[in-house]
């Protein structure tokens, strides 16, 4: 059996990899543009736009690249479009287009030092080896559990480490809350965390709804701490920070919030012209921001020693003494399976008791390095480590592991495939789950199905890498889903998510969303993200796209790889009435093993009839966007009459071995001489052309197209974005 001190010196050794790897190649990149230099007083302040908005914590260490220069530098203010940042050289008065490269290894560094601690307490030691080895033997009374409620406050009030197994919709939410809710009604303390603080929020808010619904509600003793999100919370804004310091200190919050006004105007005249009085107000308002920042932290101390339940993030808790400080009753780690083993083992010696909870049939934990020991402590969830999957490989529940058993969330012909090819036939639904997801599955597009295959296959070469990030993107598949999403929207559906692989794919879909769907998403709930990013969350209906097909050789790791079972899981559960899967079957069925989880998927809905192929594009088009329109690639009318029109540019791309029939070359010859043309013929497998860097139609010259089959179609796309982005990739 492994020592603790094992386990903490291989833990730290994993976290100084994982942090040598960061500092050295950075993490994740951002592209930053129309940098401007504010100050050059002890080190160099620029402001940057950004595409997105990026949210990086004040005072983050960051790296800037620009061409051949690299350096070091970090984080003044972070909100909305805008980004300031000092660095530590001088890249020039005005920085055209430069790299944010990012990556919160401080936290990591404070983890290291709370495992120090650790070391140096018996007691903490004693509750690590609870957590890493736990008993065989279970101590509550197994005769006197009357729900899944009551077992886990009995599970948890008398065996010191209880592991609960939560698949997707099987109320972890309301249990996990309820039992924190009854040990707060017998006054003990409650250390509530997360590796996310979406997680965190949906947690506390259910908690707070419950307390006040059994009317024990007490202001100050429920405290939501850290980087809260208004809207999940909005009902019980009296649990975070920023409501109990602006009762009890109106002055402190109405400065804060005025100051913080007036930077958020600054920045938005900083985007339009550069001016060095508004640059050197911005950062005198830094200054006096930081100084209010730090009234409200002592502030902040005070709430989370007096409150009874506090809720927070795990990489808070252990960067912030506030937390790491006192001594817990109970602490309940929730999303367990995306923490690092040392996170989860750090916040189990916080209290005296530890729930440990999460679906280890979901996304693992992310780390950058490949060294061996990051593979073995950070690329994997502490469920692995402790043997409970083992235990489940080999036909048996570990007895210290809580299985909630009936998922109420998908309808039974989207769970069928996850219930018995996921979770080895031991999660069912709940009577209810049929009838509360008619109304959706009754809506547009596929009324009546809850579960569709939507097959791209003979459409086309349309897969691509990125030019500068490598990820991968379809323009095909991402106008389907647009179509499909458009589609929903129109029948009645005011909750939409969009996920995918990739995140090239999903910030695609996240600029034209912004562009062209900005009035409808005023009014629904509709997102667009990558699967990692979706865990956690549910929506109405959910389009999952895979990205994959021609002209790849092979599909993405992250279809294929070892964590594609989990990645694949995550996709289709976030779903509730309508799963609506854009695949390419036949380039699934050509490069992957029956095995895998996606050729599974596949499979089965082939099998269970939910396959809609390109032949059936005509019937379920019904609700046509005006920024979006669907024709006959023979028809060429309408972009002929585009090209006509065009004002200034004409860009048509030709993949090789392909050229311009008589028609379009007459069409073409007829504006040359007026604007500028451009033919490219090496960088893109599919045909396209794009009238003024505004207007792109998809599937044309259909002469250029390759590996299509009938019916031959057409779309046509107004969007700036798209057209500047695929111009990004020449």
């Amino acid at each position: 059996m492994i020592t603790t001190k094992t386990y903490i010196k291989e833990w730290q050794q994993a976290l100084h990899q994982e942090i040598n790897y960061l500092k050295r190649f950075g993490g994740s990149r951002y592209a930053v543009t129309n940098g401007r230099l504010l100050s050059n007083e002890g080190s160099y302040s620029y402001y940057f736009e950004t595409a997105f908005s990026i949210r990086i914590p004040v005072g983050s260490s960051i790296k800037l690249e620009s061409g051949t220069m690299k350096n070091k530098g970090r984080v003044l203010s972070s909100e909305g479009r805008g980004i300031i940042l000092a660095i530590d050289q001088y890249f020039g008065d005005f920085i055209q287009d430069a790299f944010l490269l990012h990556d919160p290894w401080e936290l990591l560094e404070q983890l290291i030092e709370r495992l120090d601690e650790i070391k140096k307490s018996k007691q903490k030691r004693l509750r690590l080896k609870r957590l890493m080895n736990p008993s065989l033997e279970v101590k509550h009374p197994i005769g006197k559990i009357k729900s899944n409620v009551h077992e886990l406050i009995l599970r948890s009030k008398y065996n010191p480490v209880t592991y609960v197994w939560g698949p997707p919709g099987t109320g972890k939410t309301y249990t996990l809350a309820r039992t924190a809710a009854q040990k707060y009604f017998q006054n003990k303390k409650v250390l509530i965390l997360s590796h996310s603080n979406q997680a965190v929020d949906v947690l506390m808010a259910e908690l707070a709804a419950f307390i006040k619904k059994k009317k024990r509600f007490q202001e100050g003793d429920v405290l939501r701490y850290g980087g809260y999100k208004w809207d999940t919370l909005s009902a019980h804004n009296e649990i975070t920070t920023n409501l109990l310091i602006e009762k009890h200190d109106p002055n402190l919050a109405k400065e804060r919030e005025k100051l913080v006004e007036e930077r958020r105007n600054l920045k938005q005249d900083l985007a339009r012209s550069y001016s060095k009085r508004d640059s050197d107000h911005l950062l005198d308002l830094e200054i006096k921001i930081a100084r209010i920042h730090e009234k409200v932290r002592k502030k902040e101390v005070q709430l989370v020693k007096d409150a009874l339940i506090i809720g927070t993030t795990l990489a808070k808790a252990a960067s912030d003494s506030a937390v790491y400080e006192q001594e817990y009753d109970i602490v309940i780690v929730d999303e367990a399976s995306m923490a690092y083993v040392p996170q989860a083992a750090f916040a189990a010696t916080l209290g005296k008791r530890a729930i440990i909870c999460g679906d280890f049939k979901q996304l693992p934990p992310i780390a950058s390095s490949r060294d061996l020991l990051v593979e073995k402590w950070l690329k994997e969830d502490v469920f692995h480590h402790a043997g409970l999957v083992k235990w489940l490989n080999e036909g048996n529940l570990h007895p210290q592991l809580f299985l909630l058993k009936e998922q109420r969330r998908m309808h039974p012909d989207i769970s069928a495939f996850t219930n018995r090819y996921i979770y080895h036939s031991l999660v069912g639904d709940h009577e209810s789950v049929n009838n509360s997801r008619n109304k959706i599955v009754g809506q547009s597009p596929f009324k009546e199905q809850a579960a569709v295959l939507v097959d791209t296959s003979f459409t086309g070469l349309q897969c691509m890498n990125d030019k500068m990030t490598n990820s991968r993107f379809n323009l095909w598949q991402l106008l389907l889903s647009f179509q499909l999403m458009n589609e929903a929207y129109e029948g009645g559906a005011k909750s939409i998510g969009y996920v995918t692989p990739y995140r090239a794919q999903a910030n695609l879909m996240e600029l034209l969303l912004e562009e062209i769907y900005d009035k409808e998403r005023s009014q629904a709930d509709i997102i667009a993200a990558t699967v990692h990013r979706f865990q956690g969350s549910e929506r109405d209906v959910m389009i999952f796209d895979t990205v994959d097909s021609d002209p790849q050789d092979r599909p993405g790791m992250l279809l294929i790889g070892k964590d594609s079972e989990r990645l694949i899981n995550v996709a289709i559960t976030r779903t509730k009435g309508k799963f609506l899967h854009v695949s390419n079957r036949h380039f699934i069925e050509k490069h992957i093993y029956q095995g895998k989880t996606l050729r599974q998927l596949i499979d089965h809905q082939v099998r269970q009839k939910q396959i809609i192929t390109t032949n059936e594009i005509g019937s379920w088009i019904r609700n046509q966007h005006p920024k979006l329109r669907w024709i006959h690639a023979r028809k060429l009318e309408p972009v002929f009459r585009d090209i006509q029109t065009a004002k200034s540019s004409i860009t048509i791309s030709l993949p090789v071995g392909t050229q311009l029939n008589e028609e379009w070359k007459k069409q073409v010859h007829n504006k040359e001489n007026h604007l500028k043309l451009s033919i490219i013929t090496d960088r893109f497998p599919f045909p396209f052309v794009m009238i003024d860097e505004k207007v792109l139609w998809l599937g044309l010259p259909l002469e250029g197209a390759r590996g299509v089959q009938p019916p031959y179609v057409a779309a046509r796309l107004s969007s700036s974005v798209v057209c500047e982005y695929l111009l990004k990739q020449i």
